[in-house]
C-alpha cells in the first residue's frame, strides 16, 4: 500500500477487507492522525491516518484512494491509504531494520524494511499502530 508516496506493507491475516474510503465524522479533540469514526458495514468504525505519523504529507486521497479494514488483537480498525498495490509475503530473511534517520515516532511504527525490484517498503507493526491508543485523550464521564 501507499501512504505518503512511500509503500508499506500489512501482515496479509490481519487485513479483514479493502474497499473504498467512506464519509467520515470528525471527533473532536483527536489528533490528526485519527481521521475520525465511519459507519461501515453498520458498525462504527474508527479511521486512521498514519501519514502524518510516518512524517508524510496529508493530501486529499484521489479515486485510488482506499480503507483497508484491520482486524488485529481482537480490534477492528480502518486505516486511509492513497493505493493498494496487492499482497506478496516477504522472505523474513530479507527483513532489514528501519532506517535509522526516521523519526523516532517514524521508526517506533516499523518492524523494519524490505528492498524489491521496486524499492523499498516498510513493514507496519500493527502492535505499535494499535498502542497509540494509549496516547488519546480518555472520556469524560458525565455525571
Amino acid at each position: 500500500m501507499r501512504l505518503g508516496g512511500c509503500r508499506y506493507a500489512l501482515p496479509m491475516a490481519s487485513v479483514a477487507e479493502v474497499g473504498r474510503p467512506p464519509a467520515l465524522t470528525r471527533v473532536p479533540g483527536l489528533p490528526g492522525w485519527v481521521a475520525g469514526v465511519a459507519n461501515w458495514r453498520g458498525r462504527v468504525l474508527a479511521v486512521l491516518d498514519l501519514r502524518s505519523l510516518l512524517s508524510a504529507e496529508v493530501e486529499q486521497l484521489d479515486r485510488r484512494g482506499r480503507l483497508v479494514v484491520l482486524s488485529h488483537a481482537g480490534i477492528r480498525v480502518g486505516l486511509l491509504v492513497e493505493s493498494v498495490a496487492g499482497g506478496a509475503a516477504p522472505d523474513e530473511q530479507a527483513v532489514e531494520p528501519a532506517l535509522a534517520h526516521l523519526p523516532e515516532r517514524t521508526g517506533s511504527l516499523l518492524l523494519g524494511q524490505v528492498t524489491d525490484a521496486d524499492g523499498p517498503y516498510g513493514l507496519l507493526d500493527l502492535d505499535a499502530v494499535l498502542a497509540l491508543a494509549e496516547t488519546l485523550p480518555r472520556a469524560r464521564r458525565a455525571g
